[in-house]
């Protein structure tokens, strides 16, 4: 796999991928610098703790359907990324998350009133760069972020009497996972000059591959441990968040999962518990069935790419498909 994580490139767009996305951590690094030392600090955080950075990558892929040189692509890749790493430090306080890219969640270190101020930073210092950016891409990270915002209070209510829970479940993860993705391939495309077919193209890609890249992480958080996902491990279970293997179970009609049911039907406190249903997860059929839909969902996303021409940014879409399976194998 390439080190930007995307197997198979061409040496050509993976030298100009890996030097745009140093410039897009130089830019991220220097963007969030200011006057007060702690806010300097706290957002620090995660930027350092690293992560997949796949919005910025996605909008650097997406800007060579046209002139990946104009101005303002950079720009656009580090506004999707301090967009996600807000959300994150939200997250973690919602969640109670103790654990965050492999490093202790800014809510555990300093308490979640700092880490709510730190995520509305990154909010403000994203729009700043937005600005420059013009109307109709402040008007396209306002609508995204509605539906960010959506997303989690359609996960916070749950579904409602007679609504499929599988089914509003991916409505949420379109919402908080791919409009994002599917934003950050747009950025790409809309700031390069690509055609109007190209940027709808590969908007409707970036939210499908944002599906499926979240419903991979489903899978891994079952599969992995902390080490290798940055994540404690049944964090999820803890706080009685449905993900896809656990609606795969609840949905089940097989007698000998009625146990499991009633476990995973709310929060459960006991991590040995937790400890043990991840042990079960592991070796039930439903998790089997959720790398069937992710496979499924990577493959729509696959679909989605017909219209664009045939070339290597084409070519680095299709492969980034094959590494969000990869990653549940």
């Amino acid at each position: 796999m390439a080190t930007i994580g995307i197997p198979n490139l061409p040496t050509e767009l993976e030298v100009a991928l890996s030097a745009g996305m140093a410039e897009v951590e130089d830019l991220l690094r220097s963007h969030i610098e200011g006057n007060y030392p702690l806010v300097i600090e706290t957002s620090r955080h995660l930027v350092t703790a690293g992560g997949k950075r796949l919005r910025p990558l996605l909008t650097l892929i997406t800007s060579h359907f046209g002139d990946p040189h104009k101005r303002g692509i950079l720009e656009a890749a580090v506004v999707c990324e301090l967009t996600h790493l807000a959300t994150l430090y939200h997250d973690d306080v919602m969640d109670e998350a103790p654990l965050r890219r492999g490093v202790e969640s800014a809510n555990n270190r300093w308490g979640n009133t700092i880490a709510i101020l730190t995520g509305d930073y990154l909010f403000a210092k994203a729009s700043d760069l937005l600005a420059d950016l013009g109307p109709e891409a402040v008007r396209l990270q306002s609508r995204t972020f509605e539906r960010l915002v959506i997303g989690q209070i359609m996960e916070t209510q749950g579904p409602q009497k007679g609504e499929d829970p599988l089914a509003h479940y991916l409505q949420v993860v379109a919402d908080k996972t791919g409009s994002l993705i599917a934003t950050s391939a747009r950025f790409g495309a809309m700031t390069s000059g690509a055609s109007a077919e190209v940027v709808e193209t590969v908007t409707k890609f970036g939210e499908k591959i944002g599906v499926a890249f979240q419903l991979a992480d489903d899978v891994i958080d079952i599969t992995s441990n902390s080490k290798e996902s940055g994540k404690t491990p049944g964090t999820d279970l803890l706080e009685g968040v449905p993900t896809l293997v656990t609606l795969n179970v609840m949905k089940s009609t097989d007698k000998a999962d009625r146990d499991l049911q009633k476990l995973l039907s709310k929060p459960i406190a006991d991590k040995k518990v937790v400890n043990q249903v991840l042990k079960e997860l592991r070796n039930h059929k439903a998790l089997d069935q959720s790398r069937l839909q992710l496979m499924q969902i990577a493959r729509d996303a696959r679909a989605a790419l017909g219209p664009l021409p045939a070339n290597d940014a084409t070519g680095a879409l299709f492969s980034l498909c094959d590494a969000v399976v990869d990653r549940s194998a």
